[in-house]
């Protein structure tokens, strides 16, 4: 009935894609498909499965509304499909299709599945580039080699030059490179009242919920009928467009900031478009454009610093981590650099535990699906970092509880730049900080039930006492890093006694980690 069927992964939902502007569709199926193998394989937070089911659903009634013949399967069509492959097999035989083809998809597991698909299929099975990223697929080894270090910053200006963005005469527009020491400010007392209120969308997602309930999906954290996140391309242009008017002037200025005294602290400036662009509702190029000609329009209003920072994580991050990733996997998902082996903490699931930073950051992460990059890497994962949880563990979680991580860009932030288990082909120094950082970039510190000024109490900040018992465990591997030097030169200046009495307490957090 069709000649070929054309498979559209869960995070492949790109509109613009060529396949979309080819004449002749009719000889075109189009199979969009939930499948327990995509639910299964880490349990996940609920408004992550049910985000990605509503995406894919509505990006079924585009393609139709387009004219496109799309077969949209729920979990009720495809409750016997064990697997993709199985699935793709079956539809090929019921709708007589003499091809297979599919968009590369962007996790090294299901690469593997489908090569293995490939090779063993009587079908003809091809695929093609997403044309999502903004580096492509085959340029990635011309500028990452597996197990060696390459350095964002570089990586970052050669993104700039090559497409030419805040660049003036082949030099850095405002004749730097990188702003980030202007957008390291914490919350004040007096900017708490100017956070915006966060766009956020109420669409009704009971039908989506009672299928998951019906088909025993495991999941974990909260979910009401309604989801907030963006579940369709207008929508996730809505949220883009909010953010390029309301929070880009201040973007910059406080993304690394934290604060549990606000209505709207779980969102502060952050665009929160991550979602939408891992699922490739929006194309990065797109949402750099507008930021530009936001920046533009709005010199009064928005300076260089807050652009060049947002900028920096869509043309310089984002595609620096994948580049990461598929140059150094499938190796790149054992490494454990610094021997971590202890299991994740019981709070980690229900976010009940003395320590105010990771209340805050764990319980937001359960509600919303969602925390921003330093609440992710300098509470949660430093904490992780300090304790030495096993990175399958923090991989696995990481990779569950929030709304936008896929395998490609999850794993260099958790396992690499958040954990060093990479041995530092991401991060120059392990990201491990004590109570002091947290200190100075939130209010956290000032309602919780430890001290951060103190280091041997016992109500003393668990961050500082394990923070130094991982300085101290570590210093024959670390005490060379020309990064770090300076901390064990700090520590060889206190009393043995009081180095003791540290290490004493660190010990005890660690024994009893479930109770902090």
């Amino acid at each position: 009935m069709y000649k070929t069927l054309r498979f559209i992964f869960g995070d492949q939902l790109n509109a613009s894609h060529s396949w979309f502007k080819e004449k002749n569709q009719t000889q075109y199926l189009y199979v969009i498909a939930e499948l327990k193998q995509e639910t299964d394989y880490v349990k996940h937070h609920i408004q992550k499965v049910v985000a990605f089911f509503a995406a894919m659903e509505n990006f079924a009634v585009a393609l139709k509304q387009a004219h496109l013949n799309v077969l949209h399967l729920t979990l009720d069509d495809t409750q016997n499909d064990a697997c993709i492959t199985s699935l793709l097999t079956r539809l090929a035989k019921q709708y007589q299709c003499q091809q297979i083809q599919y968009q590369y998809p962007d996790e090294y597991r299901l690469q593997q599945q489908m090569r293995q698909f490939k090779s063993s299929s009587s079908l003809k099975i091809s695929g093609c580039d997403s044309e999502h990223f903004l580096l492509p697929y085959a340029d990635i080894s011309n500028h990452f080699t597996k197990d060696k270090h390459v350095k964002m910053e570089f990586f970052y200006r050669m993104m700039r030059k090559r497409f030419n963005i805040l660049m003036q005469d082949n030099a850095p527009q405002g004749g730097q490179w990188n702003f980030d020491q202007d957008n390291r400010n914490k919350l004040k007392k007096t900017d708490l009242a100017a956070i915006p209120e966060p766009k956020i969308f109420t669409n009704n997602i009971e039908g989506i919920l009672q299928r998951i309930k019906k088909h025993h999906i495991i999941t974990f954290g909260d979910c009401s009928a309604t989801l907030l996140w963006p579940t369709s391309r207008a929508q996730a242009k809505q949220l883009l467009a909010y953010f390029c008017t309301y929070l880009l002037p201040c973007f910059g200025q406080f993304q690394d900031a934290m604060t549990c005294q606000s209505p709207h602290q779980w969102s502060l400036y952050h665009s929160r478009l991550a979602f939408a662009l891992n699922t490739k509702m929006l194309h990065p190029m797109q949402v750099i454009k507008q930021v530009l000609a936001e920046f533009t329009a709005r010199p009064e209003q928005i300076n260089l610093a807050q652009v060049e920072g947002f900028i920096r994580q869509i043309l310089g991050w984002r595609e620096y981590v994948r580049g990461i990733y598929w140059q150094n996997m499938p190796d790149y998902a054992t490494k454990n650099e610094l021997g971590a082996s202890r299991s994740l903490p019981d709070y980690f699931w229900h976010g009940k535990t003395k320590m105010n930073c990771m209340q805050q950051a764990i319980t937001q992460s359960l509600e919303t699906a969602y925390a921003h990059h330093i609440q992710r890497l300098m509470i949660i994962g430093n904490f992780c970092l300090l304790t030495g949880i096993a990175p399958d563990h923090v991989d696995n979680w990481y990779l569950g509880i929030y709304i936008d991580a896929i395998e490609w860009v999850e794993m260099p932030n958790t396992r690499g730049m958040s954990q060093f288990a990479d041995g530092g082909l991401i991060a120059t120094k392990p990201y491990a900080a004590s109570g002091n950082y947290i200190n100075k970039m939130s209010d956290y510190c000032k309602s919780c039930h430890y001290k951060v000024q103190q280091k041997t109490q016992v109500t003393a900040c668990p961050f500082n006492r394990l923070y130094w018992q991982f300085m101290h465990s570590h210093q024959a591997r670390l005490t060379h890093n020309p990064r770090i030097g300076m901390v064990y030169k700090n520590w060889q200046k206190q009393d043995p006694a009081q180095q003791q009495a540290i290490l004493n307490r660190a010990q005890w957090c660690l024994d009893n980690i479930e109770t902090l």
